[in-house]
């Protein structure tokens, strides 16, 4: 019992690494931005389509494809937000949800109309590799993916914390009219601030391809994940974020075995719903006005 207890930690949180940083590019849009982009997931699945693409046609591995990946997502988000979600800043929230929704739509529809419905999945030397600790099992994609993740995540944090454009993205999550007064050109702060969130989710799909496939509408099991991670850890907080998606990632991973596979999606929605009972703001308290 115990051995199975250990096994399903680690997968949990290896798992939960790229939970928490598919969630991590949705909160910080939130945190400086106040949009919530239910297009995030599509942008997953955009992320994965790629690095299947540069894989098949270049032969560069999932990892290395990192470096074209998140730059290329960036400026698709760049592009989305000089182009859509500007226009919808100041705009109700029912009008940012449909816009995002709709975009959301076009996106996979798109995506099944050029790619089908085929499920695509890279194949490299090392996808069925293990590292064995005792008797726990360790699968070396996922340990990869999980090490890459955390890394880029602590990266983010102290861009965040000692650049200038940093200080100037948190400025403007805390206050953008201060911000603004203080000769920080928002509508810049907005644009990179959604081109690094798209980046995130860009690194997250590439890590996801050696250990999951891609199809049309992949983006949305990770994308109604990653709305419980960023509740659950405080809406805009990225340490939240991360906390969250390790949390997540366990809870997953034990009730997927403990209970039932088909219900460990249930199980963290209920933990969801009762956090929300309890405690709206989210475990670590942060909200956005």
């Amino acid at each position: 019992m115990l051995i199975i207890i250990g096994q399903s930690l680690i997968s949990g949180i290896l798992m939960g690494g790229i939970y928490a940083l598919v969630s991590i590019g949705l909160t910080l849009i939130f945190g400086v931005m106040n949009v919530v982009n239910f297009a995030h997931g599509e942008f997953l699945m955009i992320a994965m389509y790629l690095t299947f693409w540069v894989f098949h046609y270049l032969q560069i591995d999932p990892y290395v494809s990192l470096l074209i990946v998140a730059p290329a997502l960036f400026l698709i988000g760049v592009v989305t937000q000089r182009y859509l979600i500007q226009h919808l800043i100041q705009a109700e929230h029912y009008t940012q949800i449909f816009a995002t929704v709709g975009l959301s739509t076009i996106m996979a529809n798109a995506a099944l109309f050029f790619w089908k419905a085929d499920y695509r999945m890279v194949k490299t030397p090392y996808m069925s590799s293990t590292l064995t600790f005792s008797d726990l099992v360790v699968s070396y994609p996922r340990l990869i993916s999980f090490l890459v993740a955390i890394g880029i995540t602590v990266l983010l944090f102290l861009f965040l914390k000692h650049t200038y454009l940093g200080r100037a993205i948190r400025a403007t999550a805390q206050d953008n009219t201060g911000a603004k007064l203080m000769g920080v050109n928002i509508n810049r702060v907005y644009i990179f601030t959604f081109g690094l969130g798209s980046a995130c989710v860009g690194v997250a799909g590439a890590l996801l391809m050696p250990i999951y496939y891609a199809f049309p509408t992949v983006g949305l099991h990770f994308v109604l994940t990653a709305f419980v991670v960023v509740v659950l850890g405080g809406m805009g907080n990225i340490t939240g974020a991360l906390f969250g998606g390790l949390v997540i990632g366990v809870v997953e991973a034990f009730s997927g075995f403990f209970i039932s596979p088909e219900l460990k999606e249930a199980v963290y929605f209920v933990i969801f719903v009762l956090v929300l009972l309890v405690k709206p703001s989210g475990l670590f308290g942060l909200t956005k006005g």
